[in-house]
């Protein structure tokens, strides 16, 4: 059984991506105290956590409830250690895909964690941990892995008129915080940018480990930082220049993103 178990289901666009490829560098040397399950161990639930976050019916949570069991099942055992559940989709899907206007369906899946990890591990010391990032940037970066990501035509300044109740990442923290009944610490993108490790390092610190450990992790370079700026523009030309075809579009962005590469 683990000592102490860790929930960081984001939030997407807080250094999340930069938070996994830490912790993915150094499994190593962390795997003697924790016992790591980021974004790409656990697709199946994540994509349950994400139908749940665009159907809110009770088939999708069961679900992700289900999947979220399986996770469990399949894990070692883990005396005396933390196990660290990393995945921004744990809170669900990006807001500004779909129709979907927030993450209010955060604080329901992570009720439901925490109650089947209360059950199966009575007990460990059970937390949350989520990141969060000032509203306009959030914003400006959400907006722009939409159009990377997706078919997004929107302007940035008509994604933010209809989707700046999203980026209030503090209220949905402070709701997740009344509704657990576990610790939910938190720390802005913002305040880790000079930190040993990034914004992985108040994450790390709530694992426990040794000081000269600590030390001892190494910091990789940042991931999914944003594209250039005229890269950005030629991929939302793109989606807007192929909104009816789907296949157009992808070529073209791939080819964008190929001579990005390049460059």
């Amino acid at each position: 059984m683990p000592r102490r178990i860790i929930l960081h289901p984001g939030f997407h666009k807080t250094g999340s991506s930069s938070i996994q490829a830490t912790l993915r560098a150094n499994r190593a040397a962390l795997k003697p105290h924790v016992a790591l399950r980021l974004r790409w161990h656990m697709k199946d639930l994540l994509h349950a956590t994400r139908g749940y976050s665009t159907w809110r019916d009770p088939i999708s949570l069961l679900k992700a409830e289900h999947r979220f069991e399986a996770l469990l099942d399949s894990l070692p055992q883990m005396p005396r250690r933390t196990l660290l559940l990393s995945a921004e989709e744990l809170a669900g899907h990006l807001p500004g895909r779909g129709d979907l206007a927030d993450y209010s369906a955060a604080p329901e899946a992570l009720e439901l964690f925490h109650r089947t990890l209360r059950r199966r591990f009575p007990k460990a010391e059970i937390m949350v941990y989520l990141s969060t990032r000032a509203a306009d940037d959030w914003l400006a970066s959400a907006y722009w892995e939409h159009v990377r990501s997706s078919s997004m035509t929107l302007s940035l300044a008509a994604f933010t008129a209809r989707h700046a109740p999203a980026a209030k990442l503090d209220e949905m923290r402070d709701e997740i915080t009344r509704r657990l009944p576990c610790p939910v610490h938190h720390a802005a993108l913002e305040d880790c940018q000079h930190l040993p490790l990034g914004p992985a390092t108040p994450l790390l610190e709530l694992c426990d480990l040794p000081p000269d450990l600590m030390a001892r992790l190494t910091l990789p370079p940042p991931a999914n930082t944003r594209l250039p700026a005229p890269v950005l523009q030629a991929l939302l030309d793109a989606n807007r220049q192929h909104a009816d075809d789907p296949q157009a579009r992808r070529r073209a962005k791939t080819a964008i993103l190929e001579q990005a590469d390049k460059a």
